[in-house]
């Protein structure tokens, strides 16, 4: 055990509790004169944290798994943005992306929300304006907008409905309009277009330039590596790959037929992290990645201890690791239209 004045210049402070006592601290392991964190004791430090300042920890699928560990609620986008609808503690921590912890603002604009990694976006959220959109609709006025939940507030506020992978196909079908535009993403739009024929569905060039990395030949190969494994592969691949696959779905709907199939081998086209967490929930059974070209820079950006530097930075004297998503109510109340009918479509 080490107290605070013990510690060598440049390492990190942890208080226990007061953080203006000389309070023991037992998140140290001796390493020479430095002293390191333990992974564990963060995890430990972030749950005393979260019960002492009521804060909800929000984590996509597509975080580390320490991250998944110590998170309150887990899940693709449509799942978190309906829990941070009926969180109710005072502070949301979002550990993804921007337009992740942007969602959670707009459902819960009397709570303050964080996001663990303010650099951490997504490529394909700012891919299009609002303008363009707008210019669009001006030349189609009677086709109803589709957006897909990665996409900023701004370009929310001139679209009628919101949809994610898991609730896409759903939320099309049951919408009145005949005549859809679908953005951002035209390989989710292609399927949600294959998987609704009787609806006139228009397409723009965009998307999401991590699983579009993936082309048919990595399939052939890792067939033939794994001749026995079901191919599971996310709708934001290109249709060239989704054309050869067992299964087609959301983050959430890849987990859940992986863990309620008799298959015991199993490819994985979506984001690496999804085999590595399987692999911990189904130790019985043989996950590989697709393809290592399928990683997300912006969700590894966030870390175990950016997670901790924002608990403890939040409501305390200097927030500047806390990273506040703020936004006028003009802003919430415009994006927020096209949400909550992604909520009314997707019950």
């Amino acid at each position: 055990m080490f107290f605070l004045d013990e510690i060598c210049f440049g390492c990190y402070n942890i208080f226990n509790a007061n953080y203006n006592s000389k309070e023991e601290i037992f998140l140290f392991t001796e390493n020479d004169r430095c002293m390191t964190y333990e992974m564990k004791n963060i995890q430990e430090e972030i749950i005393r944290l979260k019960k002492e300042k009521d804060i909800c920890i929000l984590a996509h699928s597509y975080q580390a798994r320490e991250i998944i560990e110590i998170a309150d609620f887990t899940g693709d986008s449509y799942k978190l943005s309906v829990d941070a609808s009926k969180a109710t503690s005072k502070n949301i921590l979002f550990c993804g992306v921007h337009f992740m912890a942007e969602t959670a603002k707009i459902l819960s604009p009397d709570k303050r929300v964080f996001l663990s990694n303010i650099s951490a976006g997504c490529p394909m959220a700012e891919q299009m304006t609002p303008e363009y959109i707008k210019s669009i609709k001006e030349k189609e006025p009677d086709r109803a907008v589709v957006a897909y939940i990665n996409t900023t507030a701004a370009l929310k506020s001139v679209c009628d409905v919101c949809v994610t992978s898991a609730s896409a196909v759903k939320i099309v079908k049951a919408m009145d309009a005949e005549k859809i535009l679908f953005v951002p993403d035209c390989n989710l739009g292609a399927f949600v277009k294959k998987s609704v024929p009787e609806k006139d569905i228009m397409l723009l060039n965009g998307g999401c330039p991590v699983h579009a990395a993936v082309d048919a030949e990595e399939v052939h190969t890792s067939r033939s590596l794994h001749p026995n494994a079901l191919l599971l592969v996310h709708p934001e691949c290109k249709p060239e790959v989704s054309n050869l696959a067992d299964y087609i779905g959301s983050t959430s709907g890849i987990m859940n037929f992986a863990k309620s199939s008799d298959a015991k081998e199993f490819i994985i086209g979506t984001e690496i992290s999804i085999a590595e967490h399987l692999q911990y929930e189904c130790p019985d059974k043989k996950f590989y990645p697709l393809s290592k070209k399928i990683t997300c820079a912006d969700m590894k950006l966030t870390t175990l201890m950016d997670v901790y530097n924002c608990c403890k930075a939040i409501d305390s004297g200097d927030e500047s690791d806390a990273h506040e998503i703020l936004m006028t109510d003009e802003e919430i109340t415009s994006a927020r239209v096209c949400i909550d009918k992604m909520l009314e479509l997707g019950e």
